[in-house]
């Protein structure tokens, strides 16, 4: 007889979400009729986030008819990924489980102490799925960059697994990277520019998209992100990049096709289900 084809249940990790699904390993394939996807409040405390993110794993194993050993898991950094400790502090999410075993909190709120839990790094994970999904595997090497509530970097290479480049942290200006291209760097300065809050980039772009502050935004933040790519550019001897994330939302307007000509910039296609696909391919 044939062996069972293997079931994994992958979750892809945000600063705002937890999505989860199904994924069978034998041809990678996301059942679509078990993704599950929570929002998160990732200021609340450590028993609320623990909660929201079992709550979403269980409504994903509700809806699968088989038994499920093995959960992968696409996690912002830092992160203890071995461990599975969250070192995540000062970075407008998930502080109140700094140090903690998330492992030992999912089970214990699962209450499924004999499953298998594994970590990787969500831009890892969704370099990956990227590759795969996109057919990219003839590329010699791909870098990946994610733009949302954090700033995620991975490098993939042909018959190697993708890693974290772990470039968030890395000095720029009057503080490092990450300040300078994630979401609150739109909230923050488009405040200081124009003096009117706003939740985040979508709404900067649909109450604002026609003010000259604005303009401005789009244009600091394009130079900000170029000086990146040149920064990962040079690290890594490599000029293909598979760009996601919130922010990629907004492509059209920071125009990559005029202003960052010398890279070849390929947009990423399959968002949170790369992730998944990468968070499966763990075990």
């Amino acid at each position: 007889m044939s062996e069972a084809p293997s079931f994994i249940l992958a979750c892809d990790i945000g600063g705002t979400h937890i999505t989860s699904a199904i994924v069978n390993t034998q041809n990678w394939e996301i059942l679509s009729y078990t993704l599950s996807r929570t929002h998160i409040n990732s200021s609340s405390d450590a028993k609320s986030i623990f909660q929201g993110w079992s709550g979403n794993i269980k409504s994903c194993l509700y809806k699968f008819d088989g038994t499920i050993d093995h959960i992968g898991i696409a996690m912002p950094g830092p992160f203890d990924y071995e461990k599975g400790i969250s070192l995540m502090k000062n970075q407008d999410k998930y502080d109140a489980i700094y140090k903690l075993d998330v492992t030992e909190a999912l089970k214990n709120e699962l209450e499924i102490p004999s499953i298998e839990i594994k970590y990787i790094n969500d831009a890892a994970a969704f370099l990956q799925g990227e590759v795969y999904a996109q057919n990219l595997s003839s590329e010699e090497k791909v870098l990946g960059i994610t733009l949302g509530t954090g700033l995620g970097s991975a490098v993939w290479s042909q018959n190697e697994k993708a890693f974290d480049a772990d470039l968030w942290k890395e000095k720029y200006r009057e503080s490092i990277f990450e300040e300078y291209l994630v979401t609150r760097w739109f909230t923050k300065t488009f405040e200081s520019l124009k003096g009117s809050k706003e939740k985040g980039l979508k709404e900067i772009i649909d109450n604002h998209g026609n003010s000259p502050e604005f303009d401005t935004l789009i244009r600091d933040y394009r130079e900000q992100l170029k000086d990146f790519l040149a920064f990962f550019s040079d690290k890594y001897s490599c000029n293909c990049f598979v760009i996601g994330g919130n922010i990629a939302k907004a492509w059209n307007l920071i125009d990559l096709d005029n202003y960052f000509s010398e890279y070849k910039i390929i947009q990423a296609q399959y968002a949170e289900k790369a992730a998944l696909i990468g968070a499966a391919s763990i075990f």
